[in-house]
């Protein structure tokens, strides 16, 4: 009897998470994690390779680039909710199998339109793993203490993932044709696989009522139609165009009715009740601000290093690595920050951190100051990280557990909606403060100056064409103008980042962990769950 009680009780520990084995499953998710993540940054090295191989045109090289994280983007919500309606364990399975399958195609891509169609299935299936890969943690750590080292480790992971892309990429094209950028994807697709269907538990949510396509659908499109006019407002389109308006205005008019029959619906596809809590609503809109400062500032950085100091586009890489292993060590040191402080001190601390650290970075000229970026990208990486892992953490803690891969594909909706609009606001910011710096550059004709006034590197060949004193004038006044631009873009973000640490007071104040173990469904029993479907 008291084997048979023993036995059990072990069951129901594996089955909410408890034992080694859940750390095993941390592993496995991790790495499925680094592949997205390389994913979203490798092909930005490979793109003159591309262009030389396939002559995209300019329409081409633009989607080849952007419809990965357009589509990854728009597809979140709709996989993460179908995860906890059918399995997180099947999507993320499948999204493993069409992951392999299309770097595949995309690694042996002879025209532009294959590349393009591949990109496109690539982001499919980053959209069914990325959620699934956070709504399993959520279940696999039911305890809030260990969740929160877990969610630690997972975003370290992240961001190496991000830092190493552009470095990983670099040295494959050294050795190998741009395809093999994808290719390395396929060996540890074909191993996670096997892997994960061995080890990772099934969980769903309660099956109540039929899941909504016509939801899904809708909020698929609207997100669609918005990230595209984001992006093309963050690279540099006329605000004003139609390419530009139509697909922001339908976008949003899609995403007004979709919360519009979510709350009339009695099973909705997200439960929008979760924005009524202060804590979740704050996290989502405190990962946007934290995502709106780094990715702006980490476009504009790069092109500060490779066209004002003349850095190589590998030694730019290197010095960005101080903001990763920062980001590192403050993943690995949430869990224990968010006990000690709390959500709400946590939180506010890394968006104050790293306003102070865009603060410091102004100080930067026209002269490499090595110490000064070093310092500046440590704290800056650092405090980002610290809040992102805080607004992640109290996310995922405050939705309740049928709800995980929703309340995940909003987080990571958030964060890719974060990063387009930075590189819309804050690139329109930078490019308001750069272009009146050339209006009126001795000698340089008004042609000129309006060319060179598009961006730095336009300036640069603009210069050169004009050539003599008049083209050395030229340069020399786009690089101050640069300069002052990047002083003004950093101050803006250090204002929207004070926003933020004021935001984050409606934090809670301390970690509650008075958490019931949700069950989590293990790999063994294997049953498939009928599920109705609407229209």
């Amino acid at each position: 009897m008291s084997g048979t009680t023993t036995a059990a009780v072990a069951l129901r520990r594996r089955a909410a998470g408890a034992g080694a084995n859940r750390w095993v499953v941390l592993f496995v998710l991790c790495t499925s994690l680094l592949l997205v993540a390389l994913d979203a940054t490798v092909l930005h090295v490979a793109v003159p390779a591309v262009t030389e191989d396939l002559r995209p045109g300019a329409i081409e090289l633009l989607w080849i680039v952007d419809v990965y994280p357009l589509v990854c983007a728009s597809l979140l919500i709709l996989f993460g909710t179908l995860g906890d309606r059918v399995g997180r364990r099947r999507i993320l399975l499948l999204g493993y199998a069409l992951f392999g399958l299309a770097s595949g195609v995309a690694a042996l891509a002879h025209d532009p339109q294959v590349l393009i169609l591949a990109r496109a299935l690539l982001g499919v299936g980053g959209a069914m793993i990325m959620p699934a890969t956070l709504s399993i943690l959520r279940q696999v750590f039911p305890d809030r203490r260990e969740r929160a080292l877990a969610i630690g480790v997972w975003s370290a992971v992240a961001a190496v993932g991000a830092a190493v892309g552009p470095l990983l990429g670099g040295f494959l094209l050294e050795h190998f044709w741009w395809g093999s950028v994808f290719l390395v994807n396929i060996p540890l697709m074909l191993i996670s696989l096997p892997v994960g269907r061995l080890l990772l538990p099934e969980s769903r949510g309660a099956a109540n009522g039929p899941w909504d396509v016509v939801g899904a659908l809708m909020a698929a499109a609207g997100l669609f139609g918005v990230v595209l006019g984001v992006k093309r407002l963050g690279g540099g389109e006329p605000p004003l165009s139609v390419f530009t308006l139509a697909p922001l205005a339908v976008g949003a008019v899609l995403l007004v009715l979709f919360v519009r029959r979510q709350r009339r619906r009695a099973h909705p596809l997200v439960d929008l009740g979760m924005f009524a809590r202060p804590a979740f609503s704050t996290s989502v809109g405190c990962i946007v601000l934290a995502m709106l400062a780094l990715v702006g500032l980490e476009l504009i950085a790069a092109q500060y290093l490779q066209l004002v100091l003349g850095l190589s586009p590998l030694e730019t890489g290197l010095r960005l690595l101080p903001l990763t292993f920062a980001a590192m060590a403050a993943g690995l040191a949430g869990a224990r920050m968010l006990r000690r402080f709390g959500p709400r001190r946590m939180v506010s601390f890394g968006f104050c951190l790293t306003a102070g650290a865009v603060l410091l970075l102004t100080v930067m000229g026209g002269t490499d100051n090595a110490g000064l970026l070093v310092s500046g990208f440590l704290l800056l990486g650092f405090g980002l990280e610290t809040t992102l892992f805080g607004a992640y953490e109290s996310m995922l803690s405050e939705a309740p557990p049928a709800q995980a891969g929703g309340a995940a594909a909003i987080g990571e909706t958030s964060y890719q909606l974060g990063a387009g609009i930075g590189i819309a606001l804050l690139g329109s910011v930078m490019n308001a403060a750069y272009a009146p710096g050339l209006s009126s550059v001795p000698g340089v004709p008004a042609s000129a100056s309006a060319a060179a006034a598009h961006s730095l590197g336009e300036a640069y060949d603009v210069a050169g064409r004009l050539g003599g004193p008049v083209g050395v004038a030229l340069r020399r006044a786009a690089m101050d103008s640069f300069v002052h631009g990047l002083h003004v873009t950093l101050l803006v973000s250090a204002g929207l980042l004070l926003l933020g640490a004021l935001m984050a007071l409606r934090l809670p104040r301390t970690m509650q962990c008075a958490e019931l173990p949700a069950p989590v469904e293990l790999p063994a029993p294997r049953e498939v769950a009928e599920s109705r479907v609407s229209a």
